[in-house]
């Protein structure tokens, strides 16, 4: 070994899909008259596109050289400017027993610092006492009314981490390569969860880990709005958890052409134990984010405690992130225990369900989205999606030498792969017949009646929350 390899350690990059059954995807540059008609040969696989799109090497910065220094650096004030500037829209949920406001933000051009106070919400109609995120003002009415488009731009749907917002780090460093390239034609929006990115919330109800009604919502108005562009997803962490629910929900009827999910937690059960089986795990990270948790807590408590279920006092002893969960997130939204609410909003299950091309990125020392719950047996299982694993970079760091992020080069590289070089009007369809794919009962919570003994549905849940507004 050189010296220079010696100072400049590498993680090992590990691919992990289905080998019999691959989803076949059809270039734009196919010969045939008809595409859907193309040749498999014309055709290539998914897991060759994922390939393409990934870096042959994963050069990490040695000084942060396991996943608690990469996930600690994480917390250290950003050095490298990300300049991405945001309008912000406001959506009211339209399914009454989820009712409330939620914002969303666009991503817009630059432009200077301004003091016009509906821009700013000066009167603090929709935003915390303390003010909108850096680079985020509101739409102007002529903005809004401008914003419908007839253009074929590819969009990005983001969806961030745990207590996060649009002004992330991590996210903007993921989103910078398609959106601050004047030659990429990209466009993107964040969708905030409820009471993230300095949003007020309007009803008793926060974000959870499988929320994804807010999401949904988006969608489908963008598809409205922007009826010829192609739709993408990405999502980070419970962002990440929440998009792999999402799609799951929607299978073949899903309005996103492809997704990247980066550093999901996937199995909150598993991920919950992990966490309080160690000092670090429970006095460093879980207590870390309950810390989080309940400062956004307090600032919506005002309307929180006008939850039936909800009891302020219980807060009052919350030090980890599985007391919060058990104090608030079941009381929101009925789980009988905090157990309960993890096993079913978790995701292992609903990637066997999406009908849609999807990278998933983790690394296997990540300490908060554990190696453990990462579900390896399924990607094995499913046509539609490829596990790209790293042995090193914690939990959404991947920091090299300099600053840049590892991940966003793989997650880029494929959307970017997904929106420019294959034909999107083509359903990707697996190699094999679909017949017997799991969930191809359920996709979009349709119904049919099963053609075999016994079927597994991925994306059953057990929750059906109403509440008196």
């Amino acid at each position: 070994m050189s010296v220079f390899s010696k100072f400049s350690p590498q993680a090992k990059v590990s691919l992990v899909h289905c080998e019999d059954n691959q989803v076949l995807l059809t270039p734009k540059d196919a010969s045939a008259p008809d595409k859907a008609t193309a040749s498999e040969k014309e055709q290539i696989q998914l897991i060759d596109l994922v390939r393409e799109a990934t870096p042959s090497t994963c050069k990490l910065n040695p000084f942060l050289f396991n996943g608690h220094l990469q996930t600690g650096y994480t917390t250290i004030k950003e050095t490298n400017e990300i300049p991405i500037y945001y309008k912000r829209k406001i959506f009211e949920q339209e399914i009454p027993s989820l009712a409330g406001q939620f914002a969303v933000d666009f991503v817009v051009p630059a432009y200077p610092k301004t003091t016009d106070p509906e821009a700013t919400d000066e009167a603090r109609k929709y935003t915390l006492p303390s003010g909108l995120p850096a680079r985020t003002t509101f739409f102007s009415k002529d903005e809004l009314a401008a914003l419908p488009s007839n253009d074929s731009k590819p969009m990005l749907v983001a969806l961030h981490g745990l207590t996060g917002g649009s002004h992330e780090v991590y996210l903007r460093a993921a989103l910078a390569p398609l959106v601050l390239d004047e030659n990429s034609g990209w466009e993107a929006c964040v969708v905030n969860g409820r009471g993230c990115a300095q949003m007020k919330i309007s009803t008793p109800l926060l974000f959870n880990a499988r929320a994804t009604w807010d999401v949904r919502q988006v969608v489908k108005w963008l598809r409205k709005t922007f009826p010829n562009r192609p739709l993408f997803g990405i999502g980070f962490s419970l962002g990440a958890n929440i998009l792999t629910n999402y799609l799951g929900e929607e299978g073949e009827n899903c309005l996103l052409n492809a997704a990247v999910v980066c550093a999901n937690p996937w199995n909150l059960d598993v991920t919950n134990v992990a966490l309080r089986n160690t000092w670090i795990g429970a006095e460093v990270y879980s207590s870390h984010m309950a810390i989080s948790l309940v400062k956004l807590f307090n600032q919506h408590v005002d309307e929180l405690t006008h939850h039936p279920r909800l009891n302020v006092n219980d807060m009052e002893n919350v030090k980890y992130i599985h007391e919060f969960d058990r104090a608030v997130q079941c009381a929101l939204w009925g789980y009988p225990t905090e157990g309960a609410y993890h096993r079913d909003a978790s995701s292992t299950d609903s990637l066997l369900a999406i009908r849609i091309p999807f990278l998933a990125i983790n690394a296997e020392d990540d300490p908060i989205s554990v190696k453990q719950a990462i579900p390896y047996d399924e990607f094995k299982q499913t046509p539609y999606g490829v596990l790209l694993t790293t042995s090193w970079g914690g939990h959404l760091g991947w920091f090299e030498l300099g600053g840049c992020r590892w991940f966003t080069k793989p997650a880029a590289n494929f959307l970017d792969r997904m929106a420019k070089t294959i034909d999107l009007s083509v359903t990707p369809k697996p190699q094999k017949d679909k017949e017997g794919l799991y969930g191809e009962q359920l996709a979009n919570g349709s119904i049919h009646k099963p053609s075999h003994a016994s079927v597994f549905y991925p994306v059953n849940r057990k929750l059906s929350m109403t509440i008196d507004n």
